[in-house]
C-alpha cells in the first residue's frame, strides 16, 4: 500500500516538474503571440501576380511534402491589422490540418487578402486569385485539389476556425474563415469543417470583422474597403 502511494506521489511530482499536461489550446500571452510572429514579420509585398506567376505558386504546393501537424505546431498569420495565431484540431480534421500546413508552406497564402468580411459573422482569406488583378475573381480560387469533408461537432464559436466550401461538401480546398461571434455562426455547425482555433491575436480577428465593407458584385456587403493582407504565414512549434 506503501510502495504504491509513494509510486502516485512519484508520478504527481514529476507531472508538476514538467510544467502538468499540455494544452495546445491555452490561449497565448500578448508576449507569447508577439515572440511568435517575430517569425513571421516581412516587408510588405504588392505586387500582383500574374497567371503565370500564379501558376508557379500552385506548382510549388504540388510539389510540396504533406506532413503531419505536430501537437506543438502552430500557424502564425502577419496581417496587416497585427499577427493571428492558430492551433490545429488534429485529432478531427487530421487531413485539413496537414493541407493547411502544405499551404503555409509552399508560401501560398503569403501576401493574399481577406476578401469577404461580414460583421459579428466571419473573415474569410485564404484565395490566391486576390493576388491577380481580376476583383471579380476573388473567392473564387483554389490551390488546385479539393479535400474530404472531416465534419465534426466543434461549435462555431467565436475564433474558431473552418474551411469554406461550395454546395459539394468535398470542395474545400485553401479557403478559410474565422468566426466573429456564436450568435450567427451556429448555423454553420455540422456543415462545414472546423479545424482550427486562434489562440493568439483574437484582438486582430476582432479588428478584422470591424473594417468598414463596399457592397461586392454579387451584391453582398463584405467587400473590404481598405484591403487587408496576410503578409505571411508559417508553421512554428511554441
Amino acid at each position: 500500500m506503501k510502495s504504491g502511494l509513494f509510486g502516485l506521489l512519484a508520478v504527481v511530482i514529476l507531472i508538476s516538474a514538467c510544467g502538468g499536461t499540455f494544452n495546445k489550446f491555452q490561449d497565448l500571452s500578448d508576449d507569447q503571440v508577439v515572440k511568435l510572429s517575430r517569425k513571421a514579420r516581412v516587408a510588405a509585398q504588392r505586387d500582383t501576380l500574374t497567371t503565370q506567376q500564379i501558376a508557379a505558386v500552385l506548382e510549388k504546393v504540388k510539389k510540396t511534402r504533406v506532413d503531419k501537424v505536430d501537437e506543438r505546431e502552430v500557424a502564425v498569420l502577419q496581417t496587416t491589422l497585427g499577427p493571428i495565431v492558430i492551433a490545429f484540431y488534429t485529432d478531427v480534421a487530421p487531413e485539413h490540418a496537414r493541407s493547411f500546413k502544405r499551404l503555409v508552406k509552399a508560401g501560398y497564402f503569403d501576401q493574399t487578402r481577406f476578401h469577404r468580411i461580414i460583421a459579428e459573422f466571419v473573415i474569410q482569406g485564404g484565395d490566391i486569385l486576390t493576388r491577380d488583378a481580376i476583383p471579380q475573381n476573388d473567392g473564387s480560387g483554389d490551390p488546385g485539389y479539393s479535400l474530404k469533408a472531416e465534419f465534426n461537432e466543434i461549435p462555431h464559436d467565436l475564433g474558431i476556425v473552418s474551411m469554406a466550401r461550395s454546395q459539394d461538401p468535398n470542395s474545400a480546398g485553401s479557403q478559410f474563415f474565422i468566426c466573429l461571434s456564436r450568435e450567427r455562426t451556429a448555423q454553420l455547425d455540422g456543415k462545414y469543417t472546423v479545424f482550427g482555433k486562434v489562440i493568439g491575436g483574437l484582438d486582430t480577428v476582432l479588428k478584422l470583422g470591424k473594417v468598414e465593407t463596399l457592397v461586392n458584385q454579387r451584391g453582398e456587403k463584405s467587400h473590404p474597403a481598405t484591403p487587408v493582407y496576410i503578409e505571411r504565414a508559417v508553421m512554428v512549434k511554441r
